[in-house]
């Protein structure tokens, strides 16, 4: 009988209180050890961190890129796909606008961190304008070399678009975008692996320099990223659902509550979906709307990840002392939108998507160890908010296609 093991969220958690523990025993050890945790332990967590930059881009370029060439069967189902991906996309944009006011407005929760060593140079004021021009890469090489990520994702949707425009002539250019893709996630495996010591190592210098008022700023950001989830299905989703698809949002939870249940205890879109196509068709969903709708939003529907970037990244802005421009948060709100068609597949999407949101505005990458330990009580209630999201796109698609269908 094979041996039940224990899974990793459980050991980032332990992490998590390791590097906590460590923390406080070192802070409590006075300024010599402070001193090891910077000269020993901090190091560790830098590899770690070093790691999952080096895998940021391949898996932006490769995933996304394999995402728009499997998206060759929304041309089978004509304006479905349309009406989906516009959802998809509006919503998550909705989102990310939505936790940004939140956290701004929470900003005062959140802790002010010693930055001492740590190097930020705020790129000042951007225009709406320039962060429109700045999308757009002149050269494909630099975006990636720099991480620029707005530019990383433009090139990957260029190259997806090319290749499903090429026809037979891409399908060589497809294999290789596929393998690249399933290499680069098999990378991400390797790297997530080893996130209770990354964890557990980053955290540890950090509660020591700051000690118990990190934990209060931690209790903040989650309450306010809970907040963001239910304003979000309460109000994103119960109005589209009221006025594209004629249903009572009262009648349209209640049939989702199993799936929603299910998402919460289990962090998992994939392993819910059985439930979510059960809740959707119950609504009256259509079969084959609804399978086609609900596994694309598995893969391209982000709401709640979105988020989760969006009240992160302000939380780690004002830990450390930096104050967001709107060009900045225009910046977060486009790379987590257009990110979300590429990640959500991924083992560790939202560290993925953080580190992406973070690098996009110039925010110090650091600032993971700060929520990553609770990654999991995060992600049960993104997946919860993903899912219904992707039912509720199914309602709406269904219903908006039945009325296309009377009226022909």
């Amino acid at each position: 009988m094979k041996k039940k093991t224990l899974p990793l969220a459980f050991w980032i958690f332990v992490g998590l209180l390791v590097g906590i523990v460590g923390g406080l025993l070192m802070m409590a050890a006075g300024e010599g050890g402070i001193q090891f945790g910077k000269t020993y332990v901090a190091p560790i967590g830098t590899i770690f961190l070093n790691l999952i930059k080096f895998i940021v881009v391949p898996i932006v370029v490769f995933s996304i890129a394999a995402g728009v060439i499997s998206m060759k069967d929304i041309k089978k189902v004509g304006s479905v796909g349309v009406k989906t991906i516009i959802y998809y996309m509006c919503t998550t944009a909705f989102a990310v606008v939505i936790a940004l006011v939140l956290a701004n407005l929470a900003k005062g929760m959140f802790p002010l961190l010693d930055t001492a060593g740590v190097s930020y140079e705020s790129s000042g004021p951007v225009s709406i304008m320039d962060t429109l021009v700045g999308i757009f890469p002149s050269n494909p090489i630099t975006p990636l070399a720099n991480s620029t990520m707005l530019q990383v994702i433009v090139i990957a949707l260029l190259i997806g678009f090319g290749i499903l425009l090429a026809g037979e002539k891409g399908e060589v250019a497809a294999s290789v975008v596929e393998s690249f893709n399933e290499v680069s996630m098999r990378i991400m495996d390797l790297i997530i692996k080893l996130s209770p010591i990354g964890v557990a190592c980053m955290l540890a210098p950090v509660v020591a320099e700051n000690g118990p008022k990190l934990l209060q700023g931690l209790a903040a950001v989650l309450l306010v990223a809970y907040i963001g989830y239910v304003l979000h299905a309460g109000l994103v989703y119960s109005l589209t659902i009221k006025t594209l698809a004629k249903i009572s949002p009262i009648a349209f939870f209640k049939e989702m509550m199993p799936a929603m249940m299910m998402a919460f205890s289990s962090a998992s879109s994939v392993g819910t979906m059985p439930f979510t196509l059960e809740g959707a068709e119950r609504l009256g969903a259509r079969k084959e709307v609804a399978s086609f709708v609900i596994p694309l939003g598995a893969t391209i529907n982000m709401d709640g990840t979105a988020i989760y970037q969006g009240v992160c990244a302000v939380f780690i802005a004002a830990c450390y002392g930096i104050n967001l421009t709107l060009g900045q948060m225009l910046t977060i709100v486009l790379t987590a939108t257009l990110a979300s068609v590429g990640t959500a597949g991924v083992p560790g999407a939202g560290m993925v998507m953080l580190a992406m949101v973070l690098e996009s505005v110039g925010l110090p990458v650091d600032g993971i160890a700060l929520v990553m330990g609770v990654d999991r009580i995060f992600d049960m209630g993104r997946t919860t908010i993903n899912i219904t999201g992707d039912a509720a796109c199914a309602v709406i698609v269904s219903k908006m296609e039945d009325r296309k269908a009377q009226r022909a």
